[in-house]
């Protein structure tokens, strides 16, 4: 497995690991030193033994110069630069395990790094891919790609898009790297390139399941010519299969201590969660709108405030929150840099979830039974606050993303707040919530849709060993 450098790229990767290991398979999880700090401490640079079978890490100089940071301005830069560099490193790797007894069977890679695919074909390797958003999302840019249904352009920027059993989507509402007004073209250059390696691949992993999107996989399998296999949602544990390898991690930012006995302390569903995941940066008036609607709305809460980059922690939150904010906060409310999410998810004193929307966030909350504030920005984010809020029926929706330019104000923080925490809507969306949440519980049970297809795919890779 070769993983972009992320938190939203390795945790799913690293997932699926898990569950090939516990199916008896020896995986190689290989990504640029930078993934590597937090997972060689809980690995010691040894194969870890998870259920039947071991995780193996190997981590290669990207060339990046370390103190120079991976801005938006720099990304492009840098996804060049891993391809340069990737290409010729990944076919050593890979040579190296062949000479000591551990021929690679299958390539697998996530969204970022499609060249993986390249590099797979050039050695007569079998190859599939982890797609790390929605089957939504991924029906989205397989359309565009390949020109199948109008979308927004230049000429025409405020066009809605139909695409095959999806709801009709709003200009603002495609996956963002595809609407030509967008900040980061160069993401949806690089997703694309993915779609035009799909046929080099076998299989198309996803991080969904079945009966959240069953319409539009059969589709997409169908018009791709690539069995999609779903898989998820990644982050449970499959039924029948212990969780030895729980014990590799891969978070990117340390959680606080206390945020579990926090919650603890708390009454069943009374406290509201608020984290925009490990990328979204929101400007300084955004984050102090967002601080008075939650002390006016009266709720519990729990908010995970990063830091900007080279700020210390202590610093980067007396800049940020508003002048006695958190003197005033008492016992009502904790700020955190970092906390355990799928923990804070499951807690049952957890009410809703005002999030991002990225899909990682999206399956937890719904695998978690948590109805969501949707709190879009950009790429797959509004794409996954549309199916939340109109399809999936488990959350409302208080912006619709960078695009829209505006500041939310906290009038409206507080509205949304007490829409998702209290009354008759609330009370549906919960409801619904608790469906996706039996649903994904199903789809993991031994004998379940994701169970099945990854024991399907199991046995691919397992048969083409046998083939060879």
């Amino acid at each position: 497995m070769v993983s972009f450098p992320g938190q939203g790229h390795v945790n799913p990767l690293l997932r699926l690991a898990k569950r090939l290991a516990g199916f008896g398979l020896f995986v190689t999880l290989a990504a640029p030193e930078s993934a590597g700090v937090t997972i060689r401490k809980s690995s010691d640079g040894e194969p870890v033994r998870s259920g039947r079978g071991e995780i193996r890490f190997e981590f290669f100089d990207d060339g990046w110069d370390p103190t120079r940071p991976k801005s938006s301005n720099d990304l492009d830069a840098y996804v060049a630069q891993l391809e340069l560099v990737g290409r010729e490193k990944l076919p050593l790797m890979i040579r190296n395990h062949q000479e000591t007894g551990r021929p690679v069977s299958c390539l697998i890679n996530n969204p970022f790094i499609p060249w993986v695919t390249d590099v797979a074909e050039s050695l007569g390797i079998p190859s599939a891919m982890l797609w790390v958003q929605s089957c939504a999302s991924f029906s989205a840019y397989y359309h565009y790609c390949h020109n199948l249904v109008p979308f927004p352009s230049e000429e025409e920027p405020e066009i809605d898009v139909q695409l095959p059993f999806l709801p009709l989507l709003k200009h603002d509402e495609v996956p963002s790297f595809l609407h030509p007004s967008t900040d980061y073209p160069f993401l949806g250059r690089v997703i694309l390139g993915q779609f035009k390696n799909l046929s080099k691949t076998f299989c198309v992993l996803m991080d969904t399941f079945e009966e959240l999107e069953r319409e539009i996989i059969c589709h997409v399998s169908e018009v791709c010519g690539r069995p999609v296999r779903t898989i998820g949602p990644l982050f449970k544990e499959l039924g029948g299969f212990s969780g030895d390898g729980e014990i590799i991690r891969a978070d990117f930012f340390t959680a606080e201590d206390g945020v579990v006995g926090w919650l603890d302390t708390k009454a069943a569903a009374t406290v509201v969660y608020v984290s925009f995941g490990s990328v979204v940066s929101l400007e300084q008036e955004q984050v102090e709108e967002i601080a008075y609607g939650l002390l006016g709305s009266g709720v519990s809460f729990l908010w995970v405030l990063r830091p900007p980059a080279k700020e210390s922690e202590s610093a980067a939150a007396a800049r940020v929150l508003p002048v006695g904010f958190l003197e005033g906060l008492g016992d009502r409310g904790r700020v955190v840099t970092w906390a355990p999410q799928e923990e804070v998810l499951a807690h049952p004193s957890t009410a809703c979830f005002v999030t991002h929307c990225g899909w990682n966030s999206t399956v937890e909350a719904l695998a978690g039974g948590v109805p969501v504030v949707a709190f879009p920005q950009w790429g797959d984010q509004v794409t996954d606050a549309k199916f939340l809020v109109d399809v999936f029926k488990v959350g409302v929706r208080m912006c619709r993303g960078a695009a829209e330019g505006r500041i939310v104000r906290r009038d409206e923080v507080e509205k949304c707040l007490r829409a998702a925490t209290a009354g008759p809507e609330a009370a549906e969306m919960k409801a619904n919530a608790l469906r996706w949440k039996k649903a994904a519980e199903e789809a993991v049970a031994e004998g379940g849709s994701s169970y099945r297809n990854m024991q399907d795919f199991v046995d691919e890779v397992v048969q083409i060993v046998r083939s060879d």
